[in-house]
């Protein structure tokens, strides 16, 4: 790190230690994992060992392909964009399981094994809530969903939107999610053989993937690139666009800082016995309000009704579990405590 500051002080002249606030840090790190030694364990299934970090950034890169960043502004128009995101988003599931099946060593294995419970268990919740956005566009195509939305489907559905972040969040492993690499409990998790850049994609995609979170959310309620001027000036559709995912990344990124890592079967608690069944009666409320309300003025009004009643529910099921096991549980008495004369 010294020598990197050292030589861009006396290239360009100026005083980086003074001024750069720990911004050269992250270079310092890319030229350290770059040049690190590249070691394969010796037992390692060398093909799926070497495919699995290329196929972790792979699967990020491939969502951009069908990402509208403007009007006419996009990789490719596909009309099944939605199904094409839910199916190239597992790539990365296949990537951790093959990184932690490769290495030949019980701690990545483990890894793995928690990649199986957590990231495939939240993909459904996060693929119900994909499918309301869908219903109130009536297309899979994601300039069309766009184009559709002169009003943000966030205002529509704000559960659905928010079921989507959170189980986002958990497919892609950020905290509070990251068991995959507890490193209190199985050193590193999945990664754990892995040296150098190999070591480096994985970070890489998560990174990536967090803001692809935030990209996918504004597209899918947020408006994605709609705004002011976006149909003449294409270029502020992008603006506009990147502005709306930044919101989406802000999000994932202050939920990673201020919560701390929960207890497995808390996590697929949540999933299974709260996201899975909210998304699923979202899902068919949605449905019902869309062909009972279809182009009636009452269509909105009927959805924000039915997302607060759906709301409400769920809060009084959540309170009267929580008071149940709390009754269930076993206290002690107290014991006597020795008190100084």
């Amino acid at each position: 790190m010294t020598v990197i500051v050292f030589e861009i002080e006396r290239t360009f002249n100026i005083k980086v230690a003074d001024s750069s606030y720990g911004e050269v840090q992250t270079f310092a790190d890319m030229v350290k994992l770059v040049t690190k030694e590249d070691v394969i364990p010796e037992k390692a299934d060398r093909l799926a060992f070497n495919i699995a970090p290329i196929l972790s950034v792979v699967a990020v890169l491939l969502i951009w392909a069908v990402v509208p960043f403007a009007p006419d502004w996009i990789g490719t128009d596909l009309n099944v964009g939605v199904l094409y995101i839910a199916a190239v988003g597992s790539f990365g599931i296949l990537s951790i399981l093959m990184a932690g099946w490769s290495s030949n060593n019980k701690y990545a294995l483990l890894g793995a094994f928690r990649a199986v419970a957590q990231l495939i268990s939240y993909e459904v919740p996060m693929l119900i809530t994909l499918m309301v956005p869908v219903l109130l566009a009536r297309s899979m195509g994601l300039m069309e969903m766009v184009r559709d939305q002169a009003l943000w489907f966030i205002v529509l559905a704000p559960v659905s939107g928010i079921i989507f972040l959170v189980s986002s969040i958990a497919e892609i492993g950020r905290t509070p999610f990251d068991l995959l690499e507890a490193e209190s409990e199985i050193v590193a998790g999945y990664h754990t053989e892995y040296t150098g850049m190999k070591f480096g994609l994985f970070f890489a995609a998560e990174f990536l993937h967090a803001f692809t979170i935030g990209v996918l959310f504004a597209i899918l309620f947020l408006g994605g690139w709609r705004g002011p001027g976006a149909e003449e000036f294409r270029l502020l559709g992008v603006v506009y666009l990147m502005l709306k995912a930044s919101i989406g990344y802000f999000i994932v990124m202050w939920v990673r800082s201020t919560l701390p890592r929960i207890r497995i079967d808390h996590m697929l608690a949540l999933n299974w016995k709260f996201l899975t069944p909210l998304a699923l009666t979202l899902l068919i409320l949605t449905a019902i309000v869309e062909k009972a309300f279809e182009g009636n003025a009452w269509r909105v009004p009927a959805l924000l009704i039915g997302n607060a009643i759906v709301l409400f529910a769920s809060y009084l099921i959540i309170r009267a579990a929580s008071r149940r096991a709390s009754k269930e549980r076993v206290t002690f008495k107290k014991r006597p405590v020795a008190k100084p004369a």
